[in-house]
C-alpha cells in the first residue's frame, strides 16, 4: 500500500494512497474467516461455516467491507505520518477520490484539524467604554411608571370624548356581508386605546366617542389573519361604549416599596429607589453590551487573530448561507441557478468572505472559552430555554423537545457560551 500524507496547513491535510487488489482480497479473506466463526448459515453449525460458503453467501458485501477496511488502514497510517491524533480531527474525513480499476484503487482522503490559535493579549481588543449613567430623574420616572402599572382603573367622572391612553369598556358585535360571524362579539370588554390589541383602525375609530354612544366601525382583517373566512375581508362592528376608564393615582411611598420588595421587612422607598437604580444600571449595561460592545469586540478579535480554517467547515457555512438566500429567491431565479453551474458557483463565492469570518469567530470563542474555563452545561441550557418559553407563554418542555429534535441545542449552547465569554472580557474592562 503506497501512502502519501500532505499537511496543507495547520487545519487541513490530504492523504493519498494506491491500494492493490491483492490487499483488498487479503482483507476479504480476513473478514470472511472472522465471519465464519459467528455467522448463522442454514445447514452448518455456528462457528463451523466454511470460508467458501461465507464468500458465496455475502459476496459483494464482503468486498465493500474489505475496501472500507483498506480505507481505514490508509486513514490511520496517514494520520500517524501526519502526527495527528483522532481527537484533533473536526468532522468526518472526506473521500475526495475513489478510482477503482482491475488491479488497484486510487484514493484521496481529506481531513480537517482543530485550528491552533495563539490568543495573545485578547484584553487589548476590548473597546474602551463607560458605564451608562442613570440619573435620579431616570430612577424617579421608572418608579412612577411602576406605580402606574399598579394603579387601578377608575371611571372618568365627566363624560368626555375618548382619547389615546383611555380604556374603553365596550360591547361589540362583528358582521361580514351583513351576517354576524363567530367569535366577533363580546360584552364589557376593556380595550386600551392605542394598545394595538384589535384590528388596525378599530381603536382609532373610537377616538372622540363618548360614554353611552353607539357607533359603527368599518375595518378590514389583515391578509395573514388566522381565519381563512375573515382574512383580507372588510367587516363592520356595532360598538356601544359603556364606560371610559383611566388609571387612578398611586402614592409613591413606603407602602408601594413593600409591594415591589415582598418579603423584605425593611422595605421602604429609599431601598426601592436603590434597587431600581441597580436594575436600570444592569439593564443599560446589558443594552450597551448587546447592541454595541459585543459586536465590536468580536469583530476586533476576528480582525486581530490569524489562523487557518478547516475548508469543509467554511464550505458548510457557505452552503447554509446559500440555502437561506434560496428561500428569498423566485422559482425562475432558482431554475436559472440549477441550469447554470457557473452562475451558481459565482453566487456561492459571494458568501465566502462572510462565511470565513463567521467560522473564524466560532473557533475564537471556542478557544477563549477553553482558556477562560467558560462552559454551559445541559441543565443551564434547559433552564434558559424553559425560561424563554414561559416568557412567551409556551409549553417549556414542548419547546425544549422541539429544539432537541431539530438539532438546535448545540447552536443555543454555543450562543450562551459566546455571550458569557464576551461578557467576561467586557466586565474585566469595567473593573480596570
Amino acid at each position: 500500500m503506497d501512502i502519501k500524507s500532505n499537511k496543507i496547513n495547520s487545519a487541513n491535510a490530504e492523504i493519498t494512497a494506491t491500494i492493490s487488489t491483492d490487499e483488498v482480497n487479503a482483507n476479504v479473506e480476513k473478514i470472511a474467516k472472522q465471519l465464519s466463526k459467528t455467522a448463522n448459515v442454514q445447514g452448518f453449525r455456528k462457528g463451523k461455516v466454511p470460508v467458501a460458503v461465507i464468500k458465496q453467501q455475502y459476496g459483494q458485501k464482503l468486498v465493500e467491507d474489505a475496501e472500507s477496511e483498506s480505507l481505514r488502514q490508509v486513514l490511520n497510517q496517514g494520520l500517524d505520518e501526519l502526527g495527528v491524533k483522532n481527537e484533533e480531527l473536526i468532522g468526518e474525513p472526506t473521500i475526495s477520490k475513489f478510482d477503482k480499476s482491475d488491479d488497484k484503487i486510487e484514493v484521496a482522503i481529506k481531513v480537517a484539524m482543530r485550528p491552533v490559535i495563539e490568543l495573545g493579549d485578547v484584553d487589548s481588543c476590548t473597546p474602551d467604554f463607560k458605564k451608562p449613567e442613570i440619573t435620579d430623574k431616570d430612577v424617579t420616572a421608572r418608579i412612577k411608571e411602576l406605580a402606574e402599572g399598579q394603579a387601578p382603573l377608575e371611571s372618568v367622572k365627566r363624560n368626555r370624548k375618548m382619547k389615546e391612553g383611555d380604556t374603553a369598556v365596550i360591547d361589540f358585535e362583528g358582521f361580514l356581508d351583513g351576517e354576524a360571524f363567530e367569535g366577533g362579539a363580546a360584552q364589557g370588554h376593556e380595550l386600551l386605546l392605542g394598545s394595538g390589541q384589535f384590528i388596525p383602525g378599530f381603536e382609532d375609530q373610537l377616538i372622540g366617542v363618548k360614554r353611552d354612544e353607539e357607533v359603527e366601525i368599518n375595518v378590514t382583517f389583515p391578509e395573514n389573519y388566522g381565519s381563512d373566512k375573515l382574512a383580507g375581508k372588510p367587516v363592520m362592528f356595532k360598538v356601544k361604549v359603556n364606560d371610559i376608564k383611566v388609571k387612578g393615582e398611586v402614592e409613591i411611598d413606603d407602602e408601594l416599596a413593600k409591594k415591589f420588595l415582598p418579603g423584605d421587612e425593611e422595605a421602604n422607598l429609599e431601598k426601592l429607589t436603590s434597587e431600581v437604580k441597580k436594575a436600570m444600571e444592569q439593564e443599560g449595561l446589558g443594552k450597551l453590551y448587546n447592541e454595541e460592545l459585543k459586536p465590536k469586540l468580536l469583530e476586533k478579535l476576528v480582525d486581530s487573530l490569524d489562523f487557518e480554517l478547516p475548508d469543509f467547515v467554511v464550505e458548510q457555512e457557505i452552503d447554509m448561507a446559500l440555502n437561506n438566500k434560496a428561500r428569498t429567491m423566485s422559482e425562475d431565479e432558482i431554475k436559472e441557478l440549477r441550469e447554470n453551474a457557473d452562475k451558481l458557483t459565482e453566487l456561492r463565492e459571494t458568501f465566502r468572505d462572510e462565511a470565513k469570518r463567521s467560522v473564524k469567530a466560532t473557533f475564537i470563542i471556542d478557544a477563549l472559552a477553553q482558556d477562560m474555563g467558560v462552559s454551559v452545561n445541559e441543565q443551564e441550557l434547559m433552564q434558559t430555554i424553559y425560561f424563554e418559553a414561559m416568557q412567551m407563554g409556551q409549553d417549556p418542555q414542548k419547546v425544549y423537545e422541539q429544539y432537541k429534535e431539530a438539532g438546535y441545542l448545540p447552536a443555543v449552547q454555543m450562543s450562551m457560551v459566546e455571550d458569557r465569554v464576551l461578557t467576561t472580557l467586557l466586565n474585566k474592562k469595567i473593573e480596570e
